[in-house]
């Protein structure tokens, strides 16, 4: 199963390389690895602790760089290869990475940074243990409202979203729509693909189990039967990225489960609970 994961991985590496000059098509990565592209970049931030988007970009300066300091070719020719559309952007970028311009980097001495392919290798460590269950959930309706997000700005909005929607009485209004009997009760943070771009950002949205009219300003959603593995996160809400964290890094390589193409909760619980839950949906291996 690890070896699987390890594979699928290196497969998504590889199909970076391969089209590191063309617009890299995050739905494609996502395919290869059996993912939403949501999962996939959250994945790929956790285990590598650099994002998608950053990664590709100093593998392109990376390679913009040796193509300068072993070729005659111009630098706005270059900087066309390698997804920039104007020298001044090309340059901008090469200084961030690599604290020179294109034209220094071909000079004699110049120091330049070199960020090498990712290759993902089996690693077996001792850590704690991961309690989880699974749980077998029927159909069931979410209520919330709905926020569109960019991935690279998540750690900071997301937090900001939950504060604006306490003042603005949000919650309120959920629990008082909330489907009593519901398995997955509590207030959600639900996180869904995007619809306005594959690799810009996702859905978040704030919601509740109900079965009621929905109120004016939010959004309904509809779960099928499906199996989620859940996960329990003790202490405050913001403990539960690390079971995120975990999800990708310790449990999803040596599962049996594939993630399925459905939105992952995160369930709040009142605070004397002292616990919160990531309910992830999945599917068995073929």
């Amino acid at each position: 199963m690890w070896m699987d994961w390890v594979t699928r991985m290196n497969e998504a590496i590889t199909y970076i390389e391969n089209h590191i000059t063309e617009d890299i098509s995050y739905v494609e990565l996502a395919k290869i690895v059996c993912c939403s592209t949501y999962h996939f970049q959250r994945m790929f931030s956790f285990i590598t602790e650099v994002s998608l988007s950053e990664y590709i970009r100093r593998r392109r300066l990376t390679l913009a760089a040796f193509e300068l300091q072993n070729s005659q070719k111009k630098v706005v020719d270059v900087a066309l290869k390698y997804g920039y559309d104007s020298p001044e952007a090309f340059t901008r970028a090469f200084q961030q990475v690599h604290g020179t311009t294109p034209t220094a980097a071909r000079s004699v001495g110049t120091q330049l940074k070199a960020y090498p392919r990712l290759s993902f290798q089996i690693s077996i460590k001792g850590v704690a243990a991961m309690d989880y269950r699974m749980e077998e959930v029927g159909s069931f309706t979410i209520v919330g409202q709905k926020e569109y997000v960019r991935h690279k700005d998540s750690p900071q909005v997301v937090p900001q979203l939950w504060v604006k929607a306490q003042e603005q009485g949000l919650f309120e209004t959920l629990l008082s729509i909330q489907k009593e009997s519901s398995q997955i009760s509590g207030i959600l943070g639900v996180c869904a693909n995007g619809q306005w771009g594959e690799n810009e950002g996702f859905e978040y949205v704030m919601a509740i189990a109900s079965e009621q009219e929905v109120p004016e300003g939010l959004v309904k959603l509809e779960f099928p039967a499906a199996t989620w593995a859940v996960f329990e996160s003790a202490g405050a809400p913001q403990n539960i990225q690390e079971s995120w964290k975990r999800l990708y890094t310790e449990w999803l390589p040596v599962s049996s489960y594939d993630l399925a193409n459905l939105p992952a909760i995160e369930r709040y619980l009142p605070p004397e609970e002292n616990k919160n839950e990531l309910w992830i949906p999945v599917v068995k291996k073929q």
